[in-house]
């Protein structure tokens, strides 16, 4: 059985098998938590995803982790909040979908993922943190062997309260 688990902290510091970036589309750094998975692994990453092409809203590409704890970082474009009429909730629903898909590809028994889409491209986290967890419980009752350990690993304490909520209202 998998352990979800919902924690205040630093995704970069996690030893775990990947890390997902809310990346934007170009994949070479932004701010937030793109910036500071591309400040802490170094320079490497910058490279190695100027060769990738950026990334559509919705999928995900991976990369070594470099000078991170974390073996791999699993970068994915979550959608700009447009007030949910431009199919925003498929969109996110496919960046967890994509990475879930990706880990699985590498046989990543670990995986953490922060709150996509909700800082500067402002989706709304309830309503992200909910598609979040449901898109994580269906895949894992369609692969409940494949991982060992999901990890929400939110920025502050309201969002990990929110995080909590949800789970506690969906599971």
């Amino acid at each position: 059985m998998t352990e979800i688990q919902m924690i205040k902290g630093d995704i970069t510091t996690l030893k775990v098998d990947a890390i997902v970036n809310a990346a934007n589309n170009t994949l070479l750094g932004g701010g937030g938590v793109d910036g500071a998975i591309h400040h802490a692994a170094g320079p490497e990453l910058l490279e190695v995803c100027r060769n990738l092409g950026g990334c559509d809203t919705g999928q995900a590409k991976i990369t070594q982790a470099f000078r991170l704890p974390a073996h791999y970082i699993i970068h994915t474009v979550g959608p700009v909040w447009q007030g949910g009429q431009e199919d925003e909730e498929a969109l996110l629903r496919s960046c967890y979908e994509n990475c879930l898909r990706l880990g699985r590809k590498i046989a990543a028994r670990s995986i953490a993922f922060p709150s996509i889409s909700t800082g500067a491209f402002a989706y709304p986290l309830e309503r992200a943190a909910k598609i979040a967890l449901q898109t994580i419980y269906a895949y894992l009752a369609k692969h409940p062997h494949v991982y060992e350990e999901i990890y929400f690993v939110c920025f502050s304490d309201h969002d990990l309260k929110v995080y909590q909520k949800i789970a506690k209202e969906i599971y």
